[in-house]
């Protein structure tokens, strides 16, 4: 089979694209022929290489996949040869604390395929039987493939950990990500006002064709006090921060007393000042995230299922072109989701 991957960590001239053996299958696993795959900025992380991660070389990243099941291992009782199937990238123990109390996102062994095992840039990739769905009825493979690591990541930011209800106004910084505009439609389904940036005009354009209220150019705007205008010196109940060092102390500022951040990751960077006295005297609640469980993914598949929750798609390539199209994520180009099509 074709596949997209790299011997060593690096930069993206370490990416290629070859021809390697099909994986085999164990007992509980199960063979998916892909159909499409998508890019998270997580795969350049993985690429770059993270700190205490030790991976099997060749590496093939991808977290996130919709296909048909090509053939089964021993032991596999849910799905047979011809089923659509998405991916859950989630690898939990299933024993411990956090997984018998329904927090298996919080398993301390958690892995996600992709990142710690072999993932789905390939033409064929095997999982075990727990990490696959079946594929709403009418959904298409794209948006399946779209849909799991971003609105997984995103609803358990916004619903379980920052507790957004209808009313609240909420900031999503960097607007156009694959979790910011996941997070931006779960926002307005749940009836809350959105406040978002971006330095793309094209970008802020497409946001409020979504839905947002309030589109800022942080290159062009001071955004803390046009937010401060708008709210009336009150901020905004909850901020959504993924950007990490760029944006960090403008988050502190924008939020409201007793308000809460939001934060999945730091694509800017890990370490940012933090002036203590506005976490004090303004009460703020200080959330960290990652990814979602396996109760919040049954409640996210019947939304998509519904098309109340669907991903934005913004382009596809060929998986042979999968270097040209990580590059393109890593220019922060896009405005949603980007595909790869064996």
């Amino acid at each position: 089979m074709k596949a997209l991957l790299f011997f060593q960590h690096g930069d993206l001239e370490q990416v290629r694209f070859k021809e390697i053996s099909i994986p085999k299958l164990e007992p509980g696993q199960v063979l998916v022929k892909t159909q499409v795959a998508a890019l998270n900025h997580l795969d350049l992380f993985v690429l770059r290489g993270l700190p205490g991660l030790r991976l099997e070389m060749p590496h093939i990243p991808g977290s996130d996949a919709a296909g048909v099941v090509e053939d089964v291992g021993e032991k596999v009782n849910l799905f047979s040869k011809g089923d659509r199937v998405m991916l859950n990238p989630v690898i939990s123990c299933g024993k411990c604390e956090f997984c018998l109390s329904e927090k298996d996102n919080m398993c301390v062994k958690l892995r996600l395929i992709g990142e710690h095992t072999k993932g789905t840039f390939a033409e064929y990739f095997v999982v075990p039987e727990s990490n696959l769905k079946e594929i709403p009825k009418d959904i298409s493979f794209e948006d399946a493939a779209s849909f799991s690591l971003v609105f997984m990541t995103a609803w358990h930011m916004l619903k379980t950990r920052a507790q957004i209800k209808t009313g609240d106004d909420v900031f999503v910084h960097g607007i156009g990500g694959g979790v910011s505009t996941a997070a931006l439609k779960i926002i307005k389904h749940c009836g809350c006002r959105v406040f978002v940036s971006s330095s793309s005009r094209e970008k802020l354009i497409r946001a409020k064709e979504m839905g947002a209220d309030y589109c800022f150019r942080y290159d062009e705007v001071e955004i803390v006090t046009e937010v401060m205008r708008i709210t009336g010196k009150r901020g905004v109940d909850v901020v959504v921060d993924s950007v990490g060092a760029a944006t960090w102390r403008q988050s502190l500022q924008l939020i409201k007393k007793g308000g809460r951040i939001v934060t999945c990751g730091a694509t800017t960077g890990f370490n940012s000042e933090t002036d203590i006295r506005l976490i004090f005297w303004k009460q703020i609640d200080i959330l960290g995230s990652t990814m979602g469980n396996r109760h919040e993914y049954l409640k996210l598949l019947k939304l998509l299922g519904d098309r109340a929750l669907v991903p934005t798609v913004d382009r596809v390539y060929p998986l042979s072109e999968g270097k040209r199209a990580l590059q393109y994520l890593q220019n922060q180009q896009q405005f949603g989701k980007v595909l790869l099509r064996p």
